[in-house]
């Protein structure tokens, strides 16, 4: 659980992910314990280099929940492999759609990669974070 935490506060603190920092050491638990949540974690030179998150939904559908490089890695192409590997083991778990989210907090290198995995745009979403309001 405290890696998972690491992991999702070295890579989302840029992003501005703040939702699972509130969460209570049990609420974590019980979730990361779930048979519907996979995390994949991207090492290089056995360094954490990102991570991605896999939510298999009751509808049938498997999310891409998080997705991300830690920033020490980004620009090296990494996130090319890193989605395609998501998407490959998201497509493993026999879902009838793979689908994942991004928005304007987001790299700009975000959605051209998705495209570029064949993921289609659906839904534009735009968010304001105003500094010191967390």
């Amino acid at each position: 659980m405290d890696h998972y935490r690491r992991l999702y506060q070295t890579v989302g603190d840029r992003w501005y992910w703040r939702d699972r920092n509130a969460w209570s050491d049990e609420r974590m638990a019980a979730y990361l314990a779930s048979p519907n949540i996979y995390v994949w974690e991207a090492l290089v030179g056995g360094e954490t280099a990102g991570f991605f998150e896999i939510e298999r939904h009751d509808d049938g559908g498997i999310e891409i929940a998080y997705f991300g490089l830690v920033s020490e890695f980004i620009g090296r192409g990494l996130g090319k492999a890193m989605l395609t590997r998501a998407a490959q083991e998201a497509w493993a778990l026999g879902g009838s759609l793979v689908w994942l989210h991004t928005c304007t907090l987001d790299s700009p290198h975000a959605l051209p990669n998705y495209k570029a995995r064949g993921f289609v745009e659906t839904r534009t979403e735009r968010y304001m974070y105003q500094v010191g309001t967390e």
